[in-house]
């Protein structure tokens, strides 16, 4: 199987990182505008006069730069030493689906129980790709 093919859920990720990074400031300069938020609420973070539209694009995107990284690097690995296969494959876009799907969740209706339940599975998959990655390289 081309070693390629790893390289498209990594970009959907990535995207998806970069749309939700757009949201951020829409959200900020719009309750800026009306009178929500000011400079000074965002000096040191968010201060506690940031309403929640506002500060959960943030930390959706923050969501996006932690553990992800983890997939990033595993597919990089799958990438460099040759090993994607389809259960990698399905692993990787089955991991990209469920950060989507959390990010579509927390940023629509936030119900922390399906938040929750999107994250937790998703961390599940990354593990699984993880040690994939072992058992190809050294099983």
């Amino acid at each position: 199987m081309p070693p390629e093919l790893i390289l498209l859920p990594m970009g959907a990720l990535a995207a998806l990182t970069f749309i939700v990074l757009s949201l951020v400031p829409f959200h900020r300069f719009r309750a800026a505008f009306s009178g929500q938020v000011t400079a000074a609420d965002f000096r040191y973070g968010e201060s506690e006069r940031v309403p929640g539209q506002v500060s959960i694009p943030n930390r959706n995107y923050m969501n996006l730069l932690e553990l992800p990284m983890l997939f990033y690097v595993v597919a990089i690995l799958y990438f460099v030493t040759s090993q994607v296969d389809l259960p990698a494959l399905v692993l990787a876009w089955a991991y990209v689906a469920l950060r989507a799907l959390h990010s579509f969740v927390h940023l629509t209706y936030n119900n922390v129980m399906h938040r929750l339940a999107m994250f937790a599975t998703s961390n599940v998959v990354l593990l699984g790709l993880w040690l994939w990655f072992f058992v190809r390289m050294f099983g």
